[in-house]
């Protein structure tokens, strides 16, 4: 059987992308992204809690998202969750970021003003 990893999110950019150029000629671009969830609780009263994701984008969508995203910008992100590790301190650390394969921007567009 095969497996399905895909997770599509709606957010705000929480810092600037960086583009980077990693060994062998490929970029990645890398930002964190907001997404917020509300809900009524029992009293009738609005809760609210953001979750955050560490975002990569490779190649010509590096390119799209570092040329055209900022701090705070809204997008729609279609992508697949990895979980990478890392050694700290001898004990090895765990940590899930979203691999984006599409993204389109929600930003409403400003007019040039005159």
């Amino acid at each position: 059987m095969v497996g399905l990893n895909r997770v599509q999110l709606i957010g705000h950019l929480g810092r600037d992308p960086e583009l980077k150029n990693v060994p062998g000629g490929k970029k990645v671009c890398v930002f964190s992204m907001a997404v917020n969830r509300r809900w009524k609780d029992k009293e009738g009263e609005i809760q609210e809690v953001t979750d955050w994701f560490n975002i990569e984008a490779w190649e010509r969508l590096a390119e799209v998202c570092g040329e055209y995203l900022k701090k705070g910008s809204l997008v729609f992100l279609e992508g697949r969750l990895q979980t990478d590790s890392y050694e700290d301190n001898g004990n090895t650390r765990y940590f899930t970021k979203v691999i984006a394969a599409q993204m389109q921007m929600l930003d409403r567009k400003i007019p040039d003003e005159d």
